[in-house]
């Protein structure tokens, strides 16, 4: 059944490229579309020639249209593009109605696949770089979302016993990781419901071993085991449990009152829930604002922090705002703990991810968080503000595995893109460039320099850069020239960026500075 063919069309194909000096060309192929794979032969005389190539389906991460480039050939008027692990092809239909018919198999048939694009490239790739967002790296995260992956579905259990009340319930799509915890019961049905409506039930049977399954092969000793593989593995459903989208966290919307005054909120309408963490400056604690949002409560302890330097912190937050940055919604500031209500990230610090579901991650995935904390950097500098504290504790995860910068408490609005602190200022030494432990001098250069080492942090998935060295050492290496080397999940081009994020500012330069002051 494999190898049966599914659609087969003499078709345009674009060369790959693979090598940098390989030239531009673009032949005839037959393309053959499998169950198993897509394949390209040559065509002469009306005869099947030898494979030229072959994509396996279930390495195919997107098909989609690309848009036309200007003084496009008639012979070229309607390209689609095959994002696959490896690799990209552009191919070219003779029609529109061809050029549907292909992207309906193509997507029917990569519909159950892992790691499907969230995102896609809309223009080529063409003279090292994508036309649409000027990325120069093949494998960079796409610029639009593709409308084709973000199809929902809502899955329910139930107890045939209960006459379908719900027992839980939660939200799937492509997108970050959560554990269903689920009570006991003899008989359930999985279903799930898609934007359009359709409707797709499945029996969750029970052995009398008293193991569940939904195909006879894979059974399970409970349901969240059977949940946990089944987000991995379709086997024989429309398609795998893929992430969920939160677990019934209920954001506080953009247009929410802040409360009394600009950003001082009620005591009596925060309730606090559960201890999510804690750190030098008290506890934070999963809160719920007028009984309906999901927040996140920083307490100060008396103490823990002076006035001016919460004052601070809590102005910082709430003058910035970016889809990047955590959301400052408040504060209750009249009496202690003071409370600093923020944007809850259900996934936690973006360390703690990493260490725990990093090996989950494709590297695709991990410069998505990359481009995400990048995003929220360059904002801050086009605002004045130096963070001065990028790393991988200072970031959240959502549900959805978007990161957010976090922590504020040492950012500072600059007009000149230089701050020098004062003396016996503390600062995290293996995220600081060497301006900053020589001289205490911050700018968005120095960001920069720490959001490299976050790169790296991300990349070898939450381990503690220059790792064998005390802070002194690290102060002397660096100052020696020494660099963090290359994380196995880096390609070169990416730790080329890493590497270039840790190009020092000239020693002399600074002590000129220093003279100056």
């Amino acid at each position: 059944m494999e190898n049966k063919t599914i659609l087969e069309e003499l078709l345009l194909k674009k060369s790959q490229q693979k090598k940098k000096i390989s030239p531009v060309n673009y032949k005839k192929r037959l393309f053959v579309l499998t169950k198993a794979s897509l394949s390209y032969y040559e065509y002469d005389k009306e005869k099947r020639g030898r494979k030229k190539g072959s994509i396996e389906i279930e390495k195919i991460r997107c098909v989609e249209t690309v848009n036309l480039e200007e003084l496009t050939p008639v012979a070229r008027q309607y390209p689609f593009q095959i994002v696959y692990k490896g690799g990209l092809l552009y191919v070219y239909a003779a029609n529109e109605e061809r050029r549907k018919q292909w992207l309906a198999a193509l997507h029917k048939e990569i519909k159950d696949n892992n790691d499907l694009l969230s995102k896609y490239h809309r223009r080529f790739f063409t003279n090292g770089r994508f036309l649409c967002c000027n990325q120069t790296c093949k494998a960079a995260p796409g610029c639009t979302v593709w409308e084709k992956c973000n199809i929902f579905f809502h899955f329910y259990l139930l107890s045939l016993s209960d006459a379908f009340h719900n027992i839980a319930k939660s939200t799937w799509t492509f997108k970050a990781v959560h554990f269903v915890t689920l009570e006991h019961t003899q008989h359930f049905v999985l279903f799930f419901r898609s934007k359009k409506g359709t409707v797709k039930h499945y029996h969750v049977h029970k052995t009398p071993q008293n193991k569940y399954y939904l195909a006879e092969n894979y059974c399970f000793e409970s349901i969240p085991k059977l949940i946990h593989y089944h987000q991995h593995n379709s086997a024989g459903m429309v398609t795998r449990l893929r992430h969920a989208v939160s677990m019934q966290v209920n954001k506080v919307p953009d247009t929410a009152s802040l409360g009394n005054g600009i950003w001082e909120l009620k005591r009596e309408e925060i309730v606090l829930l559960r201890e999510l963490g804690s750190g030098q400056f008290g506890e934070v604690h999963l809160g719920k604002w007028k009984g309906r949002y999901d927040v996140a409560v920083k307490m100060v302890k008396e103490g823990a922090m002076s006035e001016d330097e919460f004052t601070e912190e809590a102005q910082t937050m709430m003058k910035l705002n970016h889809p990047k940055l955590v959301r400052l919604y408040g504060v209750c500031s009249k009496l202690y703990p003071i409370y600093i209500v923020m944007e809850y990230m259900s996934n936690g610090s973006l360390l703690s991810y990493l260490q725990s579901h990093g090996k989950e991650l494709q590297p695709l995935q991990l410069l998505e968080i990359c481009y995400d904390v990048c995003d929220a950097m360059a904002f801050l500098e086009s605002c004045q503000f130096i963070h001065r504290d990028l790393a991988a504790r200072n970031c959240l995860v959502d549900s959805n595995l978007t990161v957010k910068v976090s922590d504020f408490g040492m950012t500072r609005y600059v007009l000149d893109d230089l701050y020098v602190s004062s003396l016996g200022t503390k600062f995290p030494v293996k995220w600081s460039a060497p301006e900053v432990f020589h001289y205490t001098k911050f700018s968005s250069k120095s960001d920069v320099w720490a959001f490299g080492i976050l790169m790296w942090e991300v990349f070898t998935l939450g381990k503690q850069p220059y790792e064998l060295y005390d802070n002194m050492q690290v102060i002397e290496k660096v100052s020696q020239g020494y660099r963090l080397y290359r994380p196995q999940l880096v390609s070169d081009i990416i730790y080329q960026i890493m590497y270039n994020c840790w190009h020092e500012v000239c020693i002399t330069a600074c002590m000129n500075c220093r003279k100056k002051d």
